[in-house]
């Protein structure tokens, strides 16, 4: 397994609407196993291809907690069926924003569809940590930040200090 560069924001390749999947081949299971190796090795909940610049609907997911066992979910072509009507805030981070967080407002629980590693259709449902994950994770996919949900100002000000974290980590490089 490999751990891949991941995708900073405001990189434009992040804002990329990620390719469906036609094969669950030995090329996609390892790009999921280097997926998970990179989201463990930054701490990550999740992992969309994209954010390590494959444009393919691929995600990794693990919400274990801290005194339990990984618990990975391996996520091809994922599709969400079913949003609750019930909303939830949870603050979100992401792999592609390192250090920034925000409080984002999204469906409660959820229904996906996808194939697992070995090209089955899968269904699951989720709610909490697990659905915001979901949720979060299926936007890569579709080129939507978790910023896009937030105010412009506070999605502004985010942005603007990202942009002024890498212009100032170029000049000492």
């Amino acid at each position: 397994m490999t751990i891949r560069p991941i995708l900073i924001a405001p990189d434009k390749r992040l804002k990329l609407r990620s390719n469906p999947v036609g094969e669950v081949d030995g090329e996609i299971r390892t790009l999921l196993d280097d997926m998970l190796e990179t989201m463990y090795a930054d701490d990550g909940l999740g992992l969309a291809a994209i954010q390590v610049g494959v444009p393919k609907r691929v995600v990794v997911i693990d919400v274990h907690g801290p005194d339990d066992p990984p618990a990975p979910i391996k996520l091809v072509n994922p599709e969400i069926l079913w949003f609750s009507p019930e909303r939830m805030v949870y603050e979100e981070g992401c792999l592609s924003f390192p250090e920034y967080f925000a409080d984002v407002e999204r469906a409660a629980e959820v229904r996906v569809r996808y194939l697992d590693e070995n090209g089955d259709a899968q269904e699951i449902e989720a709610k909490e940590t697990l659905a915001v994950c979901l949720q979060h994770e299926v936007d890569h996919l579709d080129g939507k930040l978790f910023v896009d949900h937030l105010s412009l100002v506070k999605r502004g000000i985010i942005m603007r200090k990202l942009a002024k974290a890498r212009r100032a980590e170029a000049k000492s490089a």
